[in-house]
């Protein structure tokens, strides 16, 4: 049988994809007229036209096969238009969950995000968290909660789904960048004059490709897993990223107050850009929540990996400085 990757030319979806072939799987892969396919380029993979957004073209491509992993979102904390967000990330995951449960998969992965899980400083949130990020006003996360429950809407109409919820996820082949990845670009390029006070959870992009597979073939239907790995204060995260960037990390520590004015002058300014700004309001906002996560379910049912996030940070910043998105290496 064959398996189906929504998403899979993204930086999550992607390393599925290569991880499933890896493990000798057929894959399908749906791609969108407007998708980079660079991440696909040279692998033995099946394309097909597909949108999440489009239900038939998405019950096409999955005819045939058993699994259906659903790694398409609109990642950003920033855009010209916030109804992007609901528009990919809800109503596309609804319309593309509608299709598949009408078809003959036996099991859905959904990618969902530590943002759809309550954070709450230093004491690690786990899967039973609330969700708080209302008061961010951060569309991406409300728009992935929103969408979260969709799919537990779709599991409840009898969709063998299980949900997946990974941190902050950082890697090689991250092209577009994510928002993860731009953050690393920009403290590894000495862009990031300041630090905030604030918490991190950080993971390998391979190894959230692996928490995916595992949660398919070890997952309970109807539960969700955080993929996560280290808890690390802002901080550290960013004198990590420094050294192996070869630079000095970020010493000023911003107030609230001053970071969040900044970040509005760097949204502000993207509106004529159009380029997502080095922060945004809403990821300053979130910072002060403090994202720590206790991913011990996955670890323990799934078998999750759990690469040393230095490691991963040295890879990332090396992928990013050989591509050319580091100024001046």
């Amino acid at each position: 049988m064959t398996t189906l990757v929504i998403g899979a030319t993204g930086f999550i979806g992607s390393a599925i994809v290569r991880q499933l072939l890896d493990d000798g799987v057929e894959v399908r892969a749906t791609v969108r007229q407007s998708s980079d396919t660079r991440n696909l380029d040279g692998l033995d993979v099946e394309r097909v036209p597909g949108d999440i957004r489009d239900e038939a073209s998405i019950r096409t491509a999955l005819d045939g096969c058993d699994t259906m992993y659903l790694a398409a979102a609109h990642f950003s904390h920033w855009a010209p238009d916030p109804s992007q967000f609901y528009e990919v990330n809800v109503v596309g995951t609804r319309t593309a969950l509608r299709a598949a449960l009408g078809s003959d998969v036996s099991r859905v992965v959904y990618t969902s995000t530590n943002n759809a899980v309550g954070a709450y400083g230093a004491t690690p949130s786990d899967e039973e968290a609330i969700f708080n990020y209302w008061s961010t006003g951060d569309h991406y996360s409300i728009s992935k909660f929103l969408a979260e429950i969709e799919a537990f809407k779709m599991g409840a109409r009898g969709l063998p789904v299980v949900v997946v919820n990974p941190t902050l996820v950082i890697g090689t082949n991250d092209r577009r960048p994510t928002s993860s990845g731009q953050m690393v670009i920009d403290v590894a390029s000495g862009k990031m004059p300041a630090y905030t006070e604030g918490w991190v959870n950080v993971i390998d992009v391979e190894d959230v490709a692996r928490g995916h597979i595992l949660a398919a073939s070890r997952g309970t239907v109807g539960e969700r897993y955080l993929l996560g790995n280290e808890n690390l204060t802002v901080r550290q995260y960013f004198t990590l990223i420094a050294e192996a960037a070869g630079i000095d990390a970020p010493r000023l520590k911003a107030p609230y107050a001053a970071a969040l004015s900044l970040a509005h002058v760097y949204e502000w300014a993207s509106r004529f850009t159009k380029k997502h700004p080095v922060v945004t309001a809403s990821e300053v906002k979130i910072g002060r929540l403090g994202e720590t996560y206790d991913c011990s379910k996955a670890v323990h049912e799934l078998g999750l990996p759990q690469t040393p996030v230095r490691e991963s940070i040295e890879r990332a910043v090396a992928w990013f400085g050989d591509h050319g998105y580091l100024a001046g290496r």
